[in-house]
């Protein structure tokens, strides 16, 4: 497992009324991963501009902040995609709303058309805070799947390095699993026989994860592994709510195309009503 899997982080940067608390999140979460933070502005270059971000990130001056300031001209989607790969960036800090009406679904905000079609990581903030919250509890999926061992390994770093205090691992089983109707005791004592197995079974398979992470990623933090029937994507993000977590880690998805969109599932579902902050590994 990489030890610094964040070596450089850039956010958008809009001259909107949460400008200053989108930057405040950027740097402290630039000084905790010990990254180089890029501040991406869509449109022409100004000394005004440039003072103004100044004076909000004079905070952080002290602690040897590491940034460069990138102006780029052009549609929001294309430009912060652009530069993203340009500069190698590993993570990509976005503000988001929390819902999206339901018009404005099929278009899709700024922020989650960037999601979907993003090479490197998503930080998706919908609760930004000039002074710092502490995260104190991360929910990250468990789903079978080949990039989740990397993505369970990834938040138990995030974790250790923003101070959580509790992960808790969702594995996500779908219904199907389970093929048979509880009409009767007979069945409904089946039908629970066999819900406890997959439980088990998965939470041996997080377990074996978990134990080829390091100690000092594991020891100083609460673990739990929680099982859930039902349908992917929405399962975790109802979860993440209810639960009242700070931040949601997902896999990022394999495909996004028109169709994902119309049909939601998996990550579509978190996109569409944001639990919680939530970040995408990719």
């Amino acid at each position: 497992m990489s030890l610094k899997p964040f070596k450089s982080i850039a956010i958008g940067v809009a001259f909107s009324p949460n400008l200053k608390a989108n930057l405040c999140e950027a740097a402290r979460l630039s000084l905790f991963f010990g990254s180089k933070l890029f501040l991406i502005h869509v449109g022409e270059a100004s000394d005004d501009k440039i003072k103004s971000l100044k004076v909000f990130l004079n905070a952080f001056k002290k602690d040897n902040l590491d940034y460069e300031v990138v102006f780029k001209p052009g549609d929001p989607v294309n430009a912060i995609l652009s530069v993203s790969e340009e500069k190698n960036i590993d993570l990509l800090i976005l503000g988001a709303v929390q819902r999206e009406k339901f018009i404005k679904y099929y278009v899709g905000s700024i922020a989650r058309k960037i999601t979907r079609k993003a090479k490197c990581s998503v930080l998706l903030l919908i609760k930004p805070a000039v002074e710092r919250v502490r995260c104190q509890h991360i929910v990250v999926n468990g789903l079978e799947d080949p990039k989740t061992e990397q993505t369970i390994k990834s938040a138990f770093y995030v974790a250790n390095k923003l101070n959580a205090e509790k992960i808790t691992i969702v594995e996500e089983i779908k219904h199907e699993e389970v093929a048979v109707h509880a009409d009767d005791d007979k069945s409904l004592r089946r039908v629970n026989i066999m819900k406890e197995r997959i439980r088990m079974r998965e939470i041996s398979r997080i377990n074996e994860i978990i134990e080829h992470i390091p100690e000092k990623y594991t020891q100083d933090i609460t673990v739990q592994s929680q099982p859930i029937f039902g349908k992917q994507g929405y399962s975790i993000g109802h979860y993440a709510e209810i639960s009242r977590a700070d931040l949601l880690v997902m896999n990022a998805p394999s495909k996004m195309t028109f169709w994902d969109r119309l049909f939601p599932h998996d990550i579509e579902h978190i996109l569409t009503e944001l639990p919680t902050d939530v970040l995408i590994l990719q």
